[in-house]
């Protein structure tokens, strides 16, 4: 009886801590949410009730005015295309590195675990000046090729880490019915790879989309804006406009909030895959 009391104790003092974390993580959106409906005089006098005077100005000037669906299109195609780069060649880089024995395997190895260690921004200058002599920038192919060699080391490990898990018995057999490596490749690994290759590009995705450092870097036309430089962009310009502020953000954050809900759980199937072997 006393085990269990502990027990139960014990698991209600969980969830409880749990209930205040999830409290302190989901009120921000909420009372940015509800500020997106408040004209901004209503925000600066009380930012924590309901509206008082519910209004769609907001989201009309949003879209109006500042050409919200122009970069949401940007931000779509660049994130993307990012994510579909990070998830090629990845997984590409996984499957040499466990499937075939060559030398300076080891060195290539420690490099891209060493990569990790260098930020975006000790190597943005190079990258610029690359970017500006194939005459790339404000283009979106200038974000897209930081960001895919950006997320390759993260991506490129944590496949790694599920296809050393895989055993070879199935590939053997496949190339002993007379497939190629690439047949063998599309048609074993990749369907084996789905938790892993989901989170890979949950991640890629949502970093893209959030990375507003390169998109300030290399892209300074307004009308190829991806989402965050819009939003840097209205946060500084309409700094007194709360309403705007808030409806802007609502706006940024609905696609990240969809892309995690219906794919949260393939977030840890996949860090967890190939953790445990046997």
């Amino acid at each position: 009886m006393r085990t269990q009391k502990k027990i139960k104790i014990g698991t209600i003092l969980i969830y409880v801590v749990l209930i205040m974390w999830a409290i302190t993580t989901i009120f921000p959106f909420l009372w940015v949410f509800n500020n997106s409906f408040k004209p901004s005089s209503e925000v600066i006098r009380s930012s924590f009730s309901l509206p008082q005077e519910f209004t769609w100005m907001n989201y009309s000037n949003a879209f109006s005015k500042q050409n919200i669906l122009m970069a949401y299109r940007n931000s779509l195609l660049i994130s993307g295309t990012v994510t579909i780069g990070v998830m090629l060649f990845a997984s590409m880089m996984a499957f040499g590195l466990t499937r075939y024995r060559f030398k300076g395997k080891g060195i290539v190895q420690m490099m891209i675990s060493a990569s990790l260690m260098f930020p975006v921004f000790s190597t943005i200058i190079p990258v610029f000046r690359m970017m500006s002599e194939w005459g790339l920038l404000n283009k979106n192919v200038a974000v897209i090729l930081p960001q895919i060699a950006g997320n390759l080391s993260f991506a490129t490990i944590v496949m790694i880490g599920f296809l050393a898990s895989i055993p070879l018995e199935m590939e053997e057999a496949a190339y002993m019915e007379g497939a190629n490596v690439f047949q063998v490749f599309a048609k074993i690994i990749v369907p084996l790879c789905k938790a892993s290759l989901s989170t890979v590009a949950i991640f890629s995705f949502l970093w893209s989309y959030n990375d507003l450092f390169v998109q300030k870097i290399m892209i300074r036309d307004r009308t190829k804006y991806p989402i965050s430089s819009l939003l840097e962009e209205i946060s500084s310009k309409y700094g007194t406009d709360f309403g705007l502020m808030a409806a802007a953000v609502t706006l940024i954050v609905v696609p990240v909030l969809i892309v995690y809900i219906f794919l949260q759980k393939n977030i840890i199937k996949g860090l967890t895959a190939g953790a445990v072997k046997g």
